[in-house]
């Protein structure tokens, strides 16, 4: 556990780390990065680098914290990997729902596997489930996360590589976007950015505007068109300094 300077949550949680590359968002991933440097500095838990680790000593971790939290589960990962025993996913599921004070932020890439799992899973109404979509051609991924139980149902525009054109966001109840950044980061247009967030708009879908992202990010900033967007679901969470902007 870590507590996180992603800006939408506060509390990072990785009961397995490592991960494979699935599509083009996945190119310069930032976990693999940290991965690597983490291993070098000889951190137990990426003793195998970025190869895919289930970490059982890790599961408990949540019951330990007294304080609510906003909880990233698997930034270092991805919850429904193919390789991951779906034996083990229960586990880290049965953790979420008994400590059920925390809020908990799954977010994947394998939409598939999220929904062929959906069934035998308990989503209790603090875990919210997520899908990366980095432009037109992995929109698909909605599709299946609409069809999840999940209370809250969000998607990630990061990193945003292109345009994602039209959007069907029924059922979508929080969309975050983001640039790339780091080390050979893509460019993000700011007409891809403006499209997605005139849509969300007009659903009246909260509204997360991340990063421009860049080599710098810090420089880029995250103002677009002169505003912070902070909007989060409208639902009791984890914090009040997470309450919508």
């Amino acid at each position: 556990m870590s507590f996180s300077k992603i800006e939408w949550t506060e509390t990072t949680w990785n009961p397995l780390t490592g991960c494979t590359k699935i599509s083009p968002g996945c190119k310069n991933c930032y976990a693999e990065r940290m991965a690597k440097r983490l291993q070098a500095m000889n951190s137990a838990n990426y003793a195998n680098g970025f190869t895919l680790t289930c970490h059982p000593h890790a599961l408990d971790i949540p019951f330990s914290w007294k304080k609510e939290r906003m909880v990233f589960v698997n930034s270092m990962s991805d919850l429904f990997h193919e390789d991951v025993p779906e034996a083990f996913i229960k586990r880290v599921f049965n953790t979420m729902n008994l400590a059920s004070q925390h809020q908990y932020q799954v977010l994947t890439k394998r939409s598939e596997k999220l929904l062929e799992m959906n069934a035998v899973l308990k989503w209790d109404n603090h875990i919210w489930v997520g899908v990366s979509v980095e432009n037109a051609d992995y929109t698909y991924r909605i599709d299946h996360l609409r069809q999840s139980s999940a209370k809250v149902k969000s998607i990630s525009f990061e990193p945003l590589i292109g345009d994602a054109g039209d959007l069907n966001l029924n059922g979508i109840d929080w969309v975050i976007v983001g640039g790339e950044s780091g080390p050979g980061a893509r460019p993000v247009e700011k007409e891809w950015v403006i499209n997605i967030q005139q849509q969300c708009l007009t659903k009246n879908i909260p509204f997360f505007f991340k990063q421009w992202g860049g080599v710098n990010k810090k420089k880029t900033g995250r103002l677009l068109d002169g505003k912070i967007w902070n909007q989060m679901p409208r639902i009791e969470i984890a914090s009040p300094d997470l309450a919508p902007a």
